[in-house]
């Protein structure tokens, strides 16, 4: 499975996942759906800090699967500029998520 990033695509060895039916879908969801520009990530959480309420599962779903791309992202990273800016958004996203999962 692969995904287009902005400037390094995620790519995802893996033949049994590949084979599975619902992965077309999960493709779909990481092409279309996932923010994968530095900005448009914090953007989404911008968008997610002033909530009160618990996410609804698609924005939990988005920002989790934006967490694991942003995780990858960071992997991938040579730049320390570009590293420490994608690993501020890593913590952001942790944080969204931790928040979302308190107990009310």
């Amino acid at each position: 499975m692969q995904i287009q990033g902005e400037d390094h695509p995620l790519l995802i060895p893996d033949e049994e996942l590949a084979s599975l039916r619902s992965v077309k879908k999960l493709e779909v969801i990481c092409e279309d759906v996932l923010p994968k520009k530095l900005s448009d990530i914090r953007r989404l959480m911008a968008d997610l800090a002033p909530r009160w309420q618990p996410l609804s599962w698609q924005d939990f779903e988005r920002t989790v699967l934006t967490l694991v791309y942003t995780s990858q992202m960071l992997a991938q990273m040579n730049n320390q500029h570009q590293k420490e800016l994608w690993m501020d958004t890593l913590v952001q996203l942790v944080r969204a998520v931790q928040h979302d999962l308190r107990p009310s």
